[in-house]
């Protein structure tokens, strides 16, 4: 399994389309209510496919952090808990606002030659405040943001935003998958903004990844190329 994992990304750095490939992905109600606790569960899978048991998950990949950053900007570490194919955690907002959920993890393994990254978010509201609604609240060095604040529907423009913090205006390229099967790729303008018209109601999973030659040293082994990639679920209603 191990071996199929690396090979599929592998063929990603060497095609010039983005293709999905096992990625982390958190799971949470995207509305929550002060003072009742927020239930979270983080996969490692391909959108559509079964989660991978915690024994087949690539390297070190389930030690990953969970992070919390409140509406004020202050940032707590969430405690997990292992089951047999994730984790769960939960939180109890205080505050209104927008609450960002925030994995960065880096395996300790190379993939032949290749550095690993491995970035997730999620969003959650909490009444009707706009304290905490920035991109710049997620710290990872790759991330995805839709407006948490709006409500996306069938048939309407879904607007996206793809953040390299090394390079604010690179072109990124996404990869959508709807709850039907459906995908596509698509590529974010000099803004780094990108949409697509979701057609399905119910979970998309999206995905913006990227890779490049690289050389230096990574847990004591030489590298010669670097993977990252950032993943976000945005519900979309009828």
């Amino acid at each position: 399994m191990l071996k199929k994992q690396l090979l599929a990304i592998a063929f990603l750095l060497c095609c010039s389309a983005q293709l999905f490939a096992h990625a982390l992905w958190i799971q949470t109600a995207p509305k929550g209510k002060a003072g009742q606790k927020q239930s979270i569960k983080i996969i490692y899978a391909e959108p559509g496919d079964k989660p991978e048991k915690l024994g087949e998950w690539y390297s070190d990949v389930k030690e990953f952090e969970l992070w919390l950053i409140a509406p004020d900007q202050k940032r707590t570490k969430l405690a997990t808990v292992a089951a047999d194919d994730h984790f769960t955690a939960e939180f109890t907002p205080d505050q209104q606002g927008v609450y960002t959920l925030s994995v960065g993890h880096t395996a300790k393994e190379l993939g032949g030659t290749t550095v690993y990254q491995f970035n997730a978010s999620a969003l959650v509201t909490v009444g009707k405040a706009d304290a905490g609604n920035n991109p710049g609240a997620n710290v990872n060095e790759l991330s995805l943001f839709a407006d948490p604040a709006k409500t996306y529907k069938v048939n309407s423009p879904l607007d996206l935003r793809g953040i390299a913090k090394n390079n604010g205006n690179e072109k990124l390229y996404i990869s959508v998958a709807s709850p039907s099967g459906w995908s596509k790729q698509i590529s974010t303008d000099e803004k780094g903004l990108a949409e697509f018209v979701p057609l399905w109601p119910g979970t998309y999973f999206i995905e913006v990844s990227k890779s490049w030659k690289d050389s230096g040293t990574h847990n004591g082994k030489e590298y010669k190329a670097f993977w990252r990639s950032a993943t976000l679920l945005v519900e979309v209603g009828k």
